[in-house]
C-alpha cells in the first residue's frame, strides 16, 4: 500500500482529472444550451442544436457524479464544509440540472409554439446560470469562504449567500461563462451544418476573446489584489486528518508560491492562453474540429491554473485561516483512500473507454434534413 502522503496527493490529482473531465464533456452541453436560442432561429434549427447534445449530455454528467462522490469519500470535511457554505448556490445549481432533462423531454410533447419556446428558454437560462455559478464557486476559493471549525471540527458557516457574490467571484463567473460559451460554440460549429454552425463559430470567437481578457484580469487580481494563504507550520503529509493542527498566514501574492517554486507550472496558464488563441485562429480558418480541441485545451489549462495556485488548500477560510481544509489534513483514512484507488483504477478507464466509444459512434454532423426526417417518424 502506498504511504498516506502519496495517496492524498494521488486523490488530489484524480479530483482534478474528474473536474477537467466534467468541464470538457458536460461543459459543451451547457454552452450549447446557453446559446441555442440565439444560434437557432427556427424550430428546425433549434431542434438540430438540441439533437447534437441530447444523446450525450446525460452520460457526460457521470463526471460530475464521480467528482461529487470522490469529494465525499476522499475528503469528507471538504464535502461537509462546502455544502454548508454553498448550500443555496448548490440548490440553484441543482434546479438548473433538473430543468435540463425535463426540458429535453417536454419541449416536443406539445405542438405549440409558446410551449416549445418556454422550454427552450428554460434550457437556455439553465445553461447560462450553471455556467456562471461554477465560476462564482471557484472564485470564492481564492478570496476564502466564511466558515470555521468548532471544537469538534464541525464546519460553521458564518457568511450569507450574497457574500459569495463578491467582485472577484463574479469576475470568475464571467471567466467560466466565456469559457463554456466558447466550448459549446466550437462544439456546435463542428457538429451542426450551416446556417447554425457559422453563427455558433462567431459566438465562439467572441467568447474566446472575452475569456482571454477576463482570465488575464483575474490573474493580475490574484497576484496583486488578493491575500493568499500559506501554511507556516511543519507540513506532515502522513499525519492525521486534523485541520486545526496547523498554522496559516494570509499574505499578498501567496497564491503564486507554487509557481515561484516550480516554474513548470506556468505551462498551465500558457495552455489556457494558447488554447483560447487557437480557437480564434482555427475558427477563422474554418477548422472547427481543431477549434474544439483547442477549446478543450484552454479549459484544461484554466482548471489546472486554479488548482496549482490553491494547492494544498481545498477550501480556504476567510474568517479563520487555520480552519482551512487542505490535501494533508482533510482526507479519509489511508485504507479508505487505497480501496478507493483500486476501484478508480478499474472503473475510471471503463468510463473513459465508454465515453470515447459513444463519441465515435455519434460522430458526424446533425443536418436539417435529418431533423425533418426524424420529425416525420413521430
Amino acid at each position: 500500500m502506498p504511504d498516506y502522503e502519496t495517496l492524498r496527493f494521488i486523490w488530489w490529482l484524480l479530483l482534478g482529472v474528474l473536474l477537467i473531465g466534467f468541464a470538457v464533456t458536460d461543459g459543451f452541453d451547457l454552452g450549447v444550451a446557453a446559446i441555442f436560442r440565439f444560434v437557432g432561429r427556427s424550430q428546425d434549427e433549434r431542434d438540430a442544436l438540441v439533437e447534437s447534445i441530447e444523446p450525450v449530455w446525460e452520460g457526460n454528467q457521470v463526471w460530475f457524479v464521480l467528482g461529487g462522490g470522490a469529494a465525499f469519500a476522499a475528503w469528507p470535511p471538504l464535502y461537509a464544509a462546502a455544502f454548508s457554505s454553498f448550500y443555496l448556490a448548490m440548490l440553484l445549481l441543482l434546479v438548473t440540472f433538473i430543468i435540463r432533462p425535463v426540458g429535453f423531454a417536454f419541449r416536443g410533447k406539445v405542438d405549440d409554439r409558446r410551449w416549445r419556446a418556454a422550454w427552450d428558454w428554460g434550457l437556455c437560462v439553465a445553461g447560462l446560470m450553471a455556467s456562471v455559478l461554477f465560476g462564482v464557486a471557484f472564485g470564492n476559493l481564492f478570496v476564502g469562504v466564511g466558515f470555521h471549525l468548532d471544537a469538534l471540527s464541525r464546519p460553521v458557516f458564518t457568511a450569507g449567500f450574497f457574500s459569495l457574490l463578491n467582485p472577484f467571484a463574479l469576475l470568475c463567473g464571467v471567466v467560466s461563462l466565456a469559457m463554456l460559451l466558447m466550448h459549446g460554440a466550437t462544439y456546435a460549429a463542428m457538429k451542426v451544418e450551416a446556417p447554425m454552425g457559422p453563427r455558433a463559430a462567431r459566438i465562439g470567437r467572441i467568447a474566446a476573446l472575452v475569456l482571454l481578457i477576463a482570465f488575464t484580469v483575474a490573474g493580475v487580481w490574484v497576484a496583486t489584489g488578493i491575500d493568499g494563504l500559506r501554511i507556516t507550520s511543519v507540513v506532515d503529509g502522513n499525519g492525521p486528518s486534523d485541520p486545526l493542527r496547523k498554522t496559516v498566514e494570509a499574505a499578498a501574492g501567496a497564491w503564486l508560491d507554487n509557481y515561484r517554486a516550480h516554474a513548470a507550472l506556468w505551462l498551465a496558464p500558457l495552455a489556457a492562453y494558447l488554447g483560447s488563441l487557437g480557437v480564434v485562429l482555427a475558427i477563422r480558418s474554418q477548422a472547427h474540429r481543431l477549434a474544439f480541441l483547442a477549446s478543450g485545451a484552454a479549459l484544461t489549462g484554466i482548471i489546472l491554473t486554479g488548482g496549482f495556485s490553491l494547492f494544498p488548500f481545498l477550501l480556504p477560510s476567510s474568517t479563520h485561516a487555520a480552519s482551512s481544509l487542505t490535501v494533508w489534513d482533510a482526507s479519509s483514512s489511508q485504507l479508505t483512500l487505497f480501496i478507493m484507488l483500486l476501484a478508480a483504477s478499474i472503473f475510471l478507464p471503463i468510463v473513459l473507454l465508454y465515453t470515447t466509444w459513444v463519441f465515435r459512434v455519434l460522430r458526424g454532423q446533425v443536418t436539417l434534413a435529418h431533423v425533418r426526417e426524424q420529425r416525420g417518424h413521430y
